[in-house]
């Protein structure tokens, strides 16, 4: 889907100046587009900046970063783009920096382990737009029928799927590892048993023994006995799985936010508690984060930072934030949404924030890693997979990126 939304601000005049902004679509329907959430924002800021218009290009995510691409390659980059990377245009000089666009009220109020994920070489250019975290939903019914608890340990969570196995259950444990969003289910574990993607600053940790040992104990403890369903995790992705949880198929698996709202729809009763660690609930929670831009080309950094502070009112951020189910980037929106009723569901989400690691989307080379552990990383699992093997390859894929894009 493409909607490109025209403001109405003053045209004609010597000093007016038109901005344009390409932007995701969070809706899952024509009724939640963020076609309307951005038509509204525009409207109400060219009233109060006669002269400056706002071009809005929505579209979807399985498009969008393609279409900047292309922007920027035939030299008519947007003057900002709201989008799910960053570090190649920081790294050929293509962005601005935070402090060149923001007022330091902005910029300061962004939530900090967001703010920090924005950076390259230490310098923030990438601005966190929505967040999000990852909790362990079960199904209650399921729970309920096969007589245990939410688990703690993955020892716990292992014995649950045997339970709910033993009782029928389709996808006792449903285990996405396919190449639709591989890479977070991966961190995920990887984050519960220790480990990461990048557990130092200076190089990515892949094939750790921490995460290999992980790895290891999914394939032998989980797969190979059969507790992940019936789709093998390589050819899961995660759309089927939380599709399968909303129809009452599955007793556990990770989830964000937007799936209160499906499973809610069809009436499966759940319950969500933070993911198991290996002796007990793991320390450090998956975050997520989509990056808002702002590119040279155009010259335009007065006006853009004029429009991205009014973008990051608080208002505004609650209003995004509560439309399609996601956390707030920043701290007095997080703070208004941790103390409101209305927002009690999403509070769970909320308190893993500041305790999360997200993707090392500061790296030029991420890109290329996280789709080589799309690709990949269910052979890990396989019945003839070999975790440390699949690991090694992958480390070996990264450490080639990244010399290659010089880090």
């Amino acid at each position: 889907m493409t909607v490109v939304l025209s403001g109405c601000g003053l045209s004609g005049g010597s000093d007016d100046v038109t901005l344009r902004l390409v932007a995701a679509d969070y809706g899952d329907s024509g009724a939640n587009s963020s076609e309307k959430y951005w038509g509204r924002l525009v409207e109400a800021y060219e009233k109060e900046h006669p002269g400056v218009t706002v071009d809005v290009s929505v579209y979807s995510w399985n498009d969008v970063d393609a279409k900047v691409k292309a922007m920027v390659d035939a030299g008519r980059a947007p003057d900002m783009a709201q989008i799910g990377s960053y570090a190649d245009y920081a790294a050929a000089d293509q962005l601005y920096k935070a402090d060149d666009v923001l007022s330091v009220t902005t910029q300061a109020d962004l939530v900090p382990q967001l703010r920090d994920a924005g950076k390259v070489r230490g310098t923030q250019y990438g601005m966190p737009f929505a967040s999000s975290t990852r909790l362990l939903f079960y199904n209650k019914t399921l729970f309920r029928e096969a007589g245990i608890t939410p688990p703690t340990t993955w020892a716990e969570l292992a014995e649950d799927a045997g339970a709910l196995k033993a009782k029928g259950v389709e996808y006792p444990y449903a285990l996405p590892l396919g190449p639709e969003e591989a890479q977070a289910e991966t961190l995920q574990w990887l984050l519960s048993g220790g480990g990461g993607y990048a557990q130092t600053v200076s190089s990515y940790s892949i094939d750790s023994a921490e995460n290999v040992d992980t790895f290891t104990w999914l394939k032998d403890e989980l797969v190979g006995k059969g507790l992940t369903g019936p789709v093998a995790p390589g050819k899961l992705n995660r759309a089927d799985a939380f599709a399968a949880f909303a129809d009452g198929e599955v007793g556990m698996l990770n989830g964000h936010p937007s799936l209160m709202k499906m499973a809610a729809k069809k009436g499966v009763k759940f319950g969500m508690v933070p993911m198991p660690g290996v002796d007990g609930p793991r320390k450090l929670a998956m975050g997520v984060a989509d990056w808002m831009t702002a590119f040279k080309q155009n010259g335009h950094a007065t006006e853009v930072g004029e429009f991205l502070d009014f973008v990051y009112n608080e208002d505004n951020v609650l209003d995004f934030s509560r439309e399609y189910d996601l956390l707030p980037v920043t701290t007095s929106a997080s703070q208004v949404m941790a103390a409101t009723e209305e927002d009690a569901e999403l509070r769970p989400f909320l308190e893993e924030l500041p305790l999360s690691e997200l993707y090392p989307v500061g790296r030029t080379s991420w890109a290329e890693v996280s789709a080589a552990v799309k690709q990949r990383i269910g052979k890990a699992v396989a019945p003839s997979g070999s975790p440390a093997t699949v690991l090694g390859d992958l480390q070996a894929t990264a450490m080639t990126a990244e010399s290659a894009s010089g880090e």
